[in-house]
Formats: C-alpha cells, structure tokens, sequence
C-alpha cells in the first residue's frame, strides 16, 4: 500500500530552522524504503499555538483516500497527544503507521489522547485553583499571570507542586537533560507557572524548588 507522508513543526522558528523536519523526513522515507513501499507524498504541517486549523492534516488525509495509502508519521508520542490530530483520524478513517512505534493501532492511540487529555484537564483545574488561592491571600497577578507581590514565591512553589508528578514520571521515564524535560512537559501540554512554554531555564528553576535533581551522567 503506497504511503502518505505528515510532518508537523511548531513554531515559526522552527519553519525557519528545519529544526526536526529533516530527522522526520529520513524517519519516514527510511521506514518506506525498508518495507519497500512507495511514498506518494509527504505534507508539512507548521503550527503555532495560536492556529488550531489543521490545513497540511486534511489534505494529507484526503491524498490517503484518493490513493488508499496509509499516512505514516515520525513519532506517535506526540501526535497521539493532539486530539486534532486524532479526531481527524478517526473521522477520516484511514489507516495509519508511526514509525517509532509500528505495531500501533487506532485503538492506542485514541487511549493515549484521551488520558493525555484528561492529564491536562487536572492540571489546568490544579493550576487555576492554585493561582486563585494565592489571589485570596494578597498575591497580586498580572495580565499574564506573572506574580507581582513579594508572596510570589509563595504561587510558584504552589504551581511547581502541581507538576510535580509529571516532572517525576518524566525523569524516571529517561530525561536526562533540561531541554529533554522542557520538551516533554511541553508535548503534554503542560503550562508553565505563567501559562507559557516550558525553557531549560524554566525546567531548572522548578527543580529546585522541588528538591528534584536530573539524573548523574556517567
């Protein structure tokens, strides 16, 4: 069965850099050479946080029925974790492999998004209880969240133990560096203190106010 290519970049910046859109593209054409199958087409979807239209998905998905192709994808973490990504599967109804992950199957990847949705749903209900505690106590927020008083101390020591699970079940699933664990809190979705992007910087400021250290490099 002939296959259909999706690429997905984030950020503009990432548009610009090619930063991981040639480690998917080999990910994908490597795959299709193994199996000996053909890949028809491949689209490159870039994202922003501010765009949830999903334009290279669907016209992928209409090439995948034209040509009854499967769509393959680099990595399966991360897509089962967009539940755009997901629904318009299930809709489509088109068959699908992952690279890192081959032996995957509709079903896992419906279970991944749903937990990964539920997984952002507590922490976005823990997080706002968190910040409305601390409004109560005098603690003064800005527009974006950022903590203006001397007690804001007091709200990110609260929001780092909200994550604190994450950040542990990531450590212990292998990150080893800041920018690994600022990548995966990022895949899941998982905000920062201020509602923003997870940065190594962000990452190492955490850990310490948990106490938590990153695994000794040998």
């Amino acid at each position: 069965m002939p296959l259909i290519g999706y690429l997905r970049v984030s950020t503009g910046k990432q548009q610009l850099s090619g930063l991981g859109l040639e480690a998917q593209r080999a990910s994908i054409e490597n795959y299709a050479s193994q199996i000996g199958e053909t890949l028809e087409q491949v689209f490159v979807e870039t994202e922003s946080g501010r765009k949830k239209s999903r334009p290279e998905l669907q016209a992928a998905l209409s090439a995948c029925n034209r040509h009854k192709a499967t769509l393959i994808i680099a990595k399966l973490d991360r897509l089962a974790r967009n539940v755009a990504f997901v629904s318009s599967l299930m809709e489509a109804g088109v068959e699908f492999v992952a690279v890192d992950a081959p032996y995957a199957n509709k079903l896992m990847l419906h279970i991944l998004s749903a937990f990964a949705e539920h997984e952002r749903e507590m922490i976005s209900e823990r997080t706002k209880a968190a910040l409305a505690a601390a409004r109560e106590r005098g603690v003064v927020l800005g527009a974006h969240g950022h903590v203006l008083a001397k007690q804001n101390k007091a709200a990110a020591a609260a929001h780092a133990s909200m994550v604190q699970p994450s950040i542990e079940a990531e450590l212990e699933a292998g990150c080893k560096t800041l920018t690994q664990l600022a990548d995966r809190l990022n895949v899941l979705a998982i905000p920062t203190a201020n509602g923003g992007k997870w940065h190594p910087m962000t990452v190492k400021r955490t850990l310490k106010r948990l106490g938590l250290r990153l695994p000794q490099r040998h």
